[in-house]
């Protein structure tokens, strides 16, 4: 193996490389601070404080947008008090122990007590990220450019806020909290079968995490993650040039009667924008910036500058996409017709496919391991 010396030169990029591939440290911590916070949150509001963000009373469309619509704060928020110290106190237990231990062969009892904070972290990633969330986290992402881009018009004739209320703000600090659990979970499991807390490579074969298999199978993800979206721009871009796809006629005149169709040309503007970034995960510009970008022309695209972005819509979609199925298993298509929710019945799927096809662009842009050295001899075949 390469000297390590290469590798410790001190530099902040690699300093922080260090810093993650050293273990769950920081992660972990971070996760510590987020939950204690948040389970103080919850004695908050458990002591009759104001602000709890769940049920009926204090989230008028709880009842027909979240999975909690249900709840009240006198039962909800002591469950959120025990639940957010609780993981403070298990998120603390993995940045101190898994590195140390798990991964150098520890004993039976020890390897089952990391195996169950490993499923904690795991059940409150998936928690905060798919369940909790609802599809309105989702409409205030795709919101956002069209305020921002309408603003100096007066348009939309809303207030942003009205869009993101408290409940839809409090939820975005739920997902931030998932993906502190998730990354937690990530490189304490790495660090739990011996791999690298950074890159997660074991030394083993590399089988489908390698360049050119992730090139072959991204492929067919990517063309997934772009059809299923392209089904809802249709929609609502039909909606706005007065076909009734999908629903009544009395809906859609309603609809043009409202403006409601113009807000929904413009979500389908902002679907079309993320299914063509979508295609730069497979695509020469998603590694090199092409050359109409003036100052970045030829100049190498940051991975993160695609992976990040990608991630965070892969679990909007996906948890929007839950909450539509859980919506139409209880009520069905609603009497304006199918198109309304019908789309939304397949973001599960496009949430997987676009994960999976994040996944293999990681997978083909990452080079060697900073931190363990793995990777090398492949990188150093690789054209810059």
């Amino acid at each position: 193996m390469t000297t390590r010396a290469s590798h410790v030169i001190a530099t902040p990029r690699r300093t922080l490389h260090r810093v993650w591939g050293a273990g769950a440290e920081w992660v972990g911590n971070a996760a510590v601070v987020w939950s204690l916070l948040y389970g103080l949150l919850g004695v908050y509001w458990m002591t009759g404080g104001t602000g709890f963000p769940f049920g009926p009373a204090n989230d008028p469309r709880a009842a027909a947008e979240s999975i909690l619509g249900g709840v009240r704060a006198d039962s909800a928020a002591p469950v959120v008090a025990v639940l957010g110290l609780a993981g403070a106190a298990v998120a603390m237990a993995l940045t101190r122990s898994v590195g140390r231990s798990a991964g150098r062969g520890g004993g039976h009892a020890n390897r089952l007590a990391v195996r169950a904070l490993l499923a904690f972290a795991w059940t409150a990633a998936v928690a905060l990220l798919m369940v909790i969330p609802d599809r309105r986290v989702l409409i205030a992402v795709a919101y956002a450019p069209v305020f921002l881009v309408g603003a100096p018009f007066g348009w939309p004739p809303v207030s942003f806020l009205t869009v993101v209320p408290w409940p839809v703000i409090n939820q975005v600090i739920l997902m931030v909290g998932g993906f502190l659990w998730a990354a937690t979970a990530v490189v304490s499991g790495r660090h739990a079968i011996g791999a690298c807390g950074y890159c997660g490579r074991t030394g083993a074969g590399a089988g489908l995490t390698t360049s050119a298999a992730a090139a072959r199978w991204g492929r067919w993800a990517v063309a997934i993650a772009v059809t299923i979206p392209l089904l809802y721009t249709t929609t609502r871009l039909a909606w706005a040039f007065g076909i009734p796809l999908g629903i009544s006629d009395e809906f859609l005149r309603e609809g043009q009667r409202i403006g409601m169709w113009k807000a929904g040309a413009a979500l389908a503007a902002v679907d079309i924008t993320g299914v063509i970034l979508t295609l730069g995960l497979v695509q020469r510009w998603g590694e090199v910036f092409p050359r109409w970008m003036l100052g970045l022309s030829g100049r190498r695209v940051p991975p993160a500058l695609a992976i990040v972005p990608a991630s965070v819509v892969t679990v909007l979609v996906t948890s929007a996409g839950l909450h539509a199925v859980w919506d139409f298993l209880q009520h069905g298509f609603p009497p304006d017709g199918w198109a309304t929710t019908g789309p939304g019945l397949l973001w599960p799927a496009w949430g997987v496919a676009l994960g999976a096809a994040t996944l293999a662009y990681h997978y083909r842009r990452r080079g060697a391991c900073r931190h363990c050295g793995r990777g090398q001899h492949l990188h150093a075949g690789r054209r810059s």
